[in-house]
Formats: structure tokens, sequence, C-alpha cells
């Protein structure tokens, strides 16, 4: 099983198959518009923008299911994050990537890594304390622990690596080296 196997709901309601992106470098990432990390959005166009020629993609999901930081309707995210941040890859419809509602891809997503801790920067030592207050066994389990979690995808469907949101450090230079 790779990430073609999968398909997700666009926006406008649309089932699309990530087939369509075969041998393409995937970013998918859960989002939330009203988090502390949304500036990160900044970062991924910039990103897209460097690498989307050379066969990048980003992914977006909107999720509310941190501290319900992605309200509004499917149009209302995206319109805030063309208008605010510019963002030009594509966005899907709102999802839950944890639990029983969560969508097969982040099931599997999450299935198949393992949460690697979120560092050593102050930042990382309040994400920690806040995983703790949501899932006393966070460290010992691959769910999505909050917004702006990113899979890295090769072009053959599989799974590169997974960064938590505190973690933009090393992403440039995995996806330069992969594509």
């Amino acid at each position: 099983m790779n990430v073609y196997d999968f398909s997700v709901i666009a926006r406008d309601g649309n089932e699309v198959s990530l087939a369509d992106y075969r041998d393409k470098v995937l970013l998918i990432v859960n989002t939330a518009t009203g988090c502390g990390f949304t500036p990160q959005y900044d970062e991924l166009q910039n990103l897209y923008d460097k690498y989307k020629d050379k066969g990048f993609e980003i992914l977006d999901f909107p999720c509310n299911q941190f501290g319900e930081q992605a309200p509004g309707s499917d149009e209302e995210i995206h319109s805030f994050c063309t208008v605010r941040f510019g963002t030009e890859f594509p966005r899907f419809a709102k999802i839950e990537v944890n639990g029983e509602n969560a969508i097969p891809l982040y099931k599997w997503l999450t299935a198949e890594t393992t949460f690697e801790g979120f560092g050593k920067s102050p930042m990382a030592l309040v994400m920690n304390g806040m995983a703790k207050k949501m899932d006393k066994d966070y460290k010992n389990n691959g769910n999505i622990k909050w917004n702006f979690t990113k899979f890295l995808i090769g072009r053959d469907g599989n799974i590169v690596e997974r960064f938590e949101p505190t973690n933009m450090k090393n992403l440039e230079d995995k996806i330069k080296e992969i594509l």
C-alpha cells in the first residue's frame, strides 16, 4: 500500500485520487487558520514556489481537531489562505486526522510512522505539555499531535519522513534530496 491507493475529497466535494499525483514528491500537511503555526503557510508557499516545477506538490488538509483552530467552511479557509498568505498549492476539504472519523489516508500515515518528538526548542516544551494533556501516551503512538504535522512522500508513493510542526529546519534539505 502507498499514498496512490487513496482518494480524498476536494474543497468542491469531488473525489480526487492521489494517483493523480503519481511520480511527484508530496508534502501532506494538516493545517489550521488560527494556530500559532499558521505563519508556516509562508514557508510552505516558498517551498512550493521553489520546487513545484521540479515535481513537488503540497497537499493541504485543514483540520479543526486541535483547539478548534480551523473554523469556517472549506471556502472560507481557502479564501483566508490565498488572501493572507498567497497560497497556490492544492487545498482539500476539512478532515479529521485522528480517531474513528479520521480519513483513511491519515489512518495509514499515522499507522506507518512514529512520533519522534517535538525537539528541544522552547516551543517543543510547550507542545509536549499540550500533547500530554490530550493523550497521556502521546510519545508511544503515531497519532497526529497538532496542526502542521507534515509527511514527505517520495515519487514512489511511500512515506520518506514525518515532520512535527516544530520542525521545519530540515524539511527543505530533505525535499531537495529526494527531488
